[in-house]
């Protein structure tokens, strides 16, 4: 017995030491540790990296920039069926530990010791997100022990629901998806409280290695960890048996959904991306900026369609230039073959492309990319023929086969009907290019922007990069300054041949009027409708050069980047078409000057306003005791860095006389009634204006217009500048664009009416001379003009009156538009 008590006792003390010195490493090795650890109390208010996301004004997702994809969500956020999905794989204990698992960790080294393999881990949901959030992925000691008293202290600091939500909106579940709910963005294009049982369990399964079982990349092994889960979650009681049985059933349903935009913008994304880095930096794409821009969705829409149908048309003008490419298909026996073919040709804007796989006499099968077959008539194909330069076609085809074979990618686009029908047409890539943008009078808000076809296949923004001719455009602003400088629209100013010498130039300057004829004395009114390149030219010249530029800058333009000669008269200068809308915006509000901008607001990570535009306001009636005069500045801008603190609302400053206002809106409403543009007409308002433009040898058609509540700039031409082509005019090739968009942007906005200001006079004129007309003469109109700029003379009582506005004069001459 002696023996057994020694033995005892040698057993005890040695257990004692033993416990003794394992308590005295783990002490040991905890204040060792325990001063490198990090602190945890900022877990709380942890800042997830979030994409950049852009938005319209009416809310709806423009676009999203960020390498991560993310969407933070709070506790109260995530279902239940995903709570469980995740404790069932990952730690069915979490909410009873302490952060720790000592059963786990037992468990783990049981298994490691009896089968020397790691078959099962002793990770805590609490240890990943310490070891998410502060360690690296070594498999050291020292690391494994930080994790474990990391994880005591986030216990500590942080409630279960708050560590789980961590968690959940942490982990890396593949495709750039971080967090749950990204998740079931990315690969179902749900929100979480819409996923079945088994998408549900499909994302629970994806942290124990995200790529091993990815559904996108290996369905199989995603299907068999599925099913892990689910009987997991059975086995633990989250789901019946009836439930998982049902569950397992289902087949893999994931795909790729990438963050899909609800408002196709993409130019106007790059210049917010743009704007947020020169702002932030990198950090622009992960610190969860919400950017709200002045976009309006539904006129966006209009405005994609309008310069993609205006290209379009002019492409069907002027010939087919043939298919992309060809390849046998001889041996292609079904649609998943054909979709191979086609599987990297992207679609372009409202192109898709096509294979034709049998070709009768007037018609033709074809395969379009997304699986639809269809059949192209002979309308859809008669159109095309071929191209030989801007000025030239090809004869008719007599056949299909004559326009395309068997094995042919082609591009197609459907078109709507009159009816409202839509038919596939035979079409192509368009070479010219085209833009529009379309802005808020009263403040510069930018609400449509398109700034080429399509943004992927070109990404130069030829609203805001592209320094074209305005051509006759620019005369809107040359008549506004000589209204100022006493001219009136009865002032005659001889259409006749002019010849300038020019030290500069190789020889002599002839300018003439797009038809090269010339028509004699012509009152002013009459010259701006008709776009007399001739009259704008003895305009500049008798106000002066220098007038007129001083004149253009109260419109917004540099007098440094514009012509200094006669020129400046046809629009030779380079501007964009952002500058001619920030131009033509005058004219519309009333005679005010504002600057365009794009963004309305930005808000950080927390939903706080970091940015308010605070734009100069058109107020005729607002006291500057309560607000502020707006700056001058000599270039177009998008508006100053105003902070989220209170501001005083800014005055747009008045740059013309209401006068002036209302004489140049008379003069530019007839452009449309009886002018270069009268297709505007089709709208069936009265209160549209506007100034078609065309520069030389045709290189450039613009279509600028406006009412009180609208201002859209319509810009057609190539890249390289080359012409358009003969009759490729303001009015036939950006007119069209114009038109489209505004038919859809004025739809419920009441007509405005051109209410004459004080100090102006209605007096009946003799056409032909611009004077007072005598009492009984037939053929005379009414013309405006201010108190001071009256005709003087005879005067009849008749003749004046105080009430009528504009001209009633009519016009049955052809139509003429501007050379230059």
């Amino acid at each position: 017995m002696k023996w057994l008590i020694k033995s005892l006792k040698l057993l005890f003390w040695l257990s004692l030491i033993g416990g003794i010195a394992e308590i005295l490493t783990v002490g040991g090795l905890y204040f060792y540790f325990e001063p490198q650890l990090p602190s945890t109390e900022n877990l709380r208010n942890t800042k997830f990296q979030v994409p950049l996301r852009v938005y319209s004004k009416d809310l709806k997702l423009i676009a999203e920039f960020g390498e991560k994809r993310r969407i933070p969500l709070t506790y109260a956020e995530i279902p239940e069926p995903m709570v469980r999905a995740f404790l069932a794989a990952e730690d069915d204990r979490f909410f009873v530990h302490p952060g720790v698992d000592y059963q786990g960790l037992l468990r783990a080294a049981y298994l490691l010791i009896t089968t020397g393999e790691r078959r099962q881990g002793g990770s805590t949901i609490t240890m990943q997100v310490a070891r998410n959030f502060y360690l690296s992925r070594e498999k050291t000691f020292a690391r494994k022990f930080n994790e474990i008293l990391l994880s005591l202290q986030i216990e500590k600091d942080l409630s279960k629901q708050e560590i789980l939500a961590l968690y959940l909106n942490k982990i890396y579940l593949g495709n750039r998806a971080y967090g749950v709910g990204a998740a079931a963005q990315v690969y179902y294009g749900k929100s979480v409280d819409q996923l079945t049982l088994e998408q549900t369990a499909m994302i629970a399964g994806l942290p124990k290695a995200p790529s091993k079982y990815n559904p996108l990349a290996n369905p199989m092994r995603a299907l068999l960890r599925r099913d892990y889960v689910l009987g997991r979650m059975a086995h633990l009681r989250s789901i019946s048996e009836a439930e998982r049985q049902a569950a397992v059933k289902e087949p893999v349903t994931a795909s790729l959904h990438r963050a899909q935009a609800a408002v196709e913008a993409p130019f106007v994304a790059e210049m917010v991306r743009s704007e947020m880095v020169s702002r932030y930096g990198k950090e622009a794409y992960t610190s969860g900026y919400k950017v709200y821009t002045t976009i309006d969705s539904r006129l966006q829409t209009a405005a994609n369609s309008a310069i993609r149908q205006a290209l379009q048309a002019y492409d069907k003008r002027h010939g087919y230039r043939g298919i992309e490419r060809h390849t046998d298909i001889t041996n292609i026996g079904n649609d998943n073959e054909l979709d191979e073919l086609l599987k990297d040709e992207k679609v372009l804007a409202d192109l898709l492309p096509a294979i034709a796989t049998e070709i009768d006499e007037k018609s033709a099968t074809i395969y379009i990319k997304g699986g639809e077959r269809t059949t192209l008539d002979w309308k859809a194909l008669s159109w095309a023929q071929p191209y030989v330069d801007e000025n030239h076609r090809g004869h008719q085809p007599e056949s299909a086969g004559a326009v395309i074979k068997p094995g042919d990618f082609i591009r197609v686009v459907k078109e709507q009907s009159k009816e409202g029908v839509g038919s596939w047409r035979l079409a192509q890539i368009p070479k010219a290019e085209g833009a529009l943008v379309s802005l808020e009078p009263d403040d510069g808000a930018v609400i449509a922007l398109v700034g080429g076809y399509d943004f992927y296949h070109s990404k130069f923004n030829r609203v805001l990069q592209a320094k074209r001719q305005p051509g006759s455009g620019f005369k809107a602003i040359i008549y506004s300054a000589a209204l100022e400088a006493g001219f009136t629209p009865a002032s005659l100013i001889n259409d006749a041949p002019v010849v300038f010498d020019d030290p500069s130039l190789e020889s002599a300057w002839r300018p003439e009027n797009y038809s090269g004829k010339f028509f004699g004395p012509t009152r002013l009114r009459y010259a701006l409708i008709k776009s007399r390149n001739l009259v704008s030219i003895r305009l500049l010249r008798s106000m002066g050069i220098n007038h007129a530029l001083q004149h253009a800058k109260r419109f917004g333009f540099n007098p440094d980047e514009l012509p200094h000669n006669l020129s400046l008269a046809l629009g030779s200068g380079a501007i964009t078409p952002m500058q001619m809308a920030t131009a033509y915006a005058v004219l519309a509000n009333g005679g005010y000057r504002i600057e365009p901008y794009f963004i309305e607001r930005i808000e950080g990570y927390q939903k706080e306003i970091l940015f308010q535009a605070n734009p100069p306001l058109v107020c005729e009636k607002c006291s500057e005791t309560k607000t502020k005069l707006a700056p001058e500045k000599n270039e177009t801008s998008f508006g100053a860095d105003n902070t989220a603190e209170e501001v005083k609302p800014l005055i747009a400053p008045r740059v013309i006389s209401p006068q002036n206002h209302y004489l140049m809106n008379s003069m530019m409403r007839d452009v449309i009634t009886r002018g270069t543009a009268r297709r505007a007409r089709s709208l069936g308002r009265n209160d549209l204006a506007g100034k078609t433009g065309t520069t030389n040898d045709q290189r450039d058609a613009w279509f600028n217009g406006f009412n009180r509540s609208h201002v859209a700039i319509a810009w057609v031409g190539f890249d390289s500048s080359m012409p358009l082509g003969k009759g490729e005019v303001g009015g036939r090739a950006a007119l069209p664009a114009w038109i489209s968009y505004m038919q859809e942007a004025l739809k419920g906005v009441e007509e405005a009416p051109l209410r004459m200001p004080p100090g102006m006079v209605t007096v009946r004129i003799d056409p032909k001379t611009g004077k007072r007309a005598s009492v009984n003469q037939d053929d005379a109109i009414f013309e405006v003009f201010r108190s001071e700029n009256a005709p003087t003379g005879s005067t009849d009582p008749q003749s004046v009156n105080n009430g009528t506005s504009g001209s009633s004069e009519n016009s049955s001459s052809t139509e003429e538009e501007e050379l230059f």
